[in-house]
C-alpha cells in the first residue's frame, strides 16, 4: 500500500551567499522557514520543484522537506531540517539575500 502524502516544505540554498532558503506562498525565497509554503498536495509539491531547479541563477539543491503546521508557520519534522534552519547561514536576513 502507498504511503499516504505528508505536508512538506521546498527548501534550497541560495547559490551566491549559501544559505538556507525557503519557498513562500507568494514564491520568493526566505531566510526564514517560517515563511514557507506548506505543501499539502503531492502534485502542486512536484511541480513546485520543477520550477525551482529551473531557478539555477537563484537557488541550488533544491529538494521538498517533511513538515507540518505550527502556530507560527511550517514546523520541520526532520533533525536536518531544523538544524539547517538555525546553522550559521540562518541569521541572514531576506533584504541581506536580495542585495547579494
Amino acid at each position: 500500500m502507498a504511503r499516504a502524502f505528508q505536508p512538506k516544505v521546498l527548501t534550497a540554498n541560495h547559490l551566491r551567499s549559501g544559505a538556507v532558503v525557503w519557498r513562500t506562498v507568494d514564491g520568493r525565497w526566505s531566510a526564514d522557514p517560517r515563511e514557507a509554503e506548506l505543501l499539502t498536495d503531492e502534485a502542486d509539491a512536484e511541480v513546485l520543484l520543477l520550477k525551482a531547479q529551473g531557478e539555477a541563477l537563484e537557488v541550488i539543491g533544491p529538494y521538498l522537506a517533511e513538515a507540518r503546521p505550527g502556530l507560527q508557520g511550517p514546523e520541520l519534522v526532520h533533525i536536518r531540517e531544523r538544524l539547517r534552519a538555525t546553522g550559521p547561514s540562518a541569521g541572514l536576513r531576506v533584504t541581506q539575500l536580495e542585495a547579494l
